[in-house]
């Protein structure tokens, strides 16, 4: 079971879509607490204030869903900007768009993304994906942001 001390952060611009996560978030047995920003500078300011204010630390972990097409600053962005902090990139981000595009996936996994899933476009097919998505983070562990210990991988 996932630890309840971690937070979702849903990234993501489309209320529908949104909403659809959520919902089958907790049709999987998701229990944590979510929130969701409507775009990507809101999701980084987000993140910028956890990094700043040691008294705004109700979470020891959280898991990034994360669209690549938002305004103001898009995914790609927030991506790159998470996982370039000594603190927040070992956030799991789970990269949830509609785009396909080969390079547009290697560039996320380049970048740091643990999972990159292509939302479909029928609504069975959306709901399941998001369903399979919290049975996966169910059997997660998530790496806390309390312990911060810098390996060296260049041996």
């Amino acid at each position: 079971m996932m630890n309840q001390n971690t937070q979702i952060v849903i990234s993501e611009d489309n209320d529908g879509h949104a909403a659809l996560i959520e919902r089958n978030l907790r049709r999987a047995g998701i229990k944590n607490d979510i929130i969701r920003f409507e775009d990507g500078y809101k999701t980084l300011e987000y993140f910028a204030k956890f990094k700043e204010d040691i008294d705004f630390r109700p979470y020891n972990s959280f898991i990034l869903i994360l669209d690549l097409k938002m305004p103001k600053i898009g995914g790609i962005e927030v991506l790159n900007e998470v996982k370039k902090s000594l603190l927040l990139r070992k956030i799991p981000i789970i990269v949830f768009t509609t785009t396909n595009s080969p390079q547009e996936v290697d560039r996320c996994y380049s970048l740091g993304c643990s999972n990159y899933v292509q939302k479909p476009i029928d609504y069975t097919e959306f709901v399941n994906a998001i369903n399979l998505i919290g049975k996966f983070l169910l059997v997660n562990e998530m790496p806390s942001l309390e312990r911060e210990v810098i390996y060296d991988i260049s041996r």
